[in-house]
């Protein structure tokens, strides 16, 4: 069964390279954003930054479905989650072993213009700054993360992360 987590800071293209993902991998996708908490999503809107502790619950919320995909009927999903601590992939290694990351890494000033251009998103530009902070890069540490750079249009980075998800594996990964 493939777990894919698409992850990067707000903006960078999570939500529509996890669809692109699936639909040619023939599995579900879901954005981890429909799994926050009307609480969350109200600081969010604040323009008030998430704490940890906000974001354990969700993070389970997300383990819980990445680790039983099946029983929604697929061979598998895609999430679009940010996942910009270390602490939060471990999470949801946890819970879903044998995950697969695909980080989506760009400059800031691309991240900026994109949120900018967004319209009916909760996560409101000024909040750039504090994932940018939050974000821990994945390292060679991490062989289970493959970064993909999000500035070439979205078919080439669908296109370069399914090339990278097809190679094989790191020895350890």
């Amino acid at each position: 069964m493939t777990r894919l987590v698409v992850m990067g800071v707000s903006g960078c293209g999570k939500t529509s390279v996890a669809e692109g993902l699936a639909a040619a991998l023939g599995l579900q996708a879901l954005d981890a954003d429909h799994l926050h908490s009307p609480e969350a999503v109200a600081r969010m809107r604040a323009g008030i930054a998430l704490t940890d502790e906000d974001r354990w619950p969700w993070l389970d919320r997300i383990g819980q479905r990445l680790a039983t995909p099946a029983a929604a009927g697929t061979a598998g999903l895609v999430v679009a989650c940010s996942a910009l601590r270390r602490t939060y992939r471990d999470r949801l290694r946890a819970a879903c072993p044998g995950l697969r990351f695909v980080f989506l890494d760009g400059a800031e000033a691309v991240l900026a213009e994109r949120m900018a251009a967004r319209q009916g998103h909760y996560m409101p530009p000024s909040l750039l700054a504090s994932q940018l902070r939050t974000l821990e890069r994945p390292g060679a540490d991490e062989p289970d993360v493959l970064t993909v750079d999000l500035s070439p249009p979205l078919a080439t980075v669908i296109a370069h992360a399914l090339q990278a998800l097809r190679a094989p594996a790191p020895h350890g990964a």
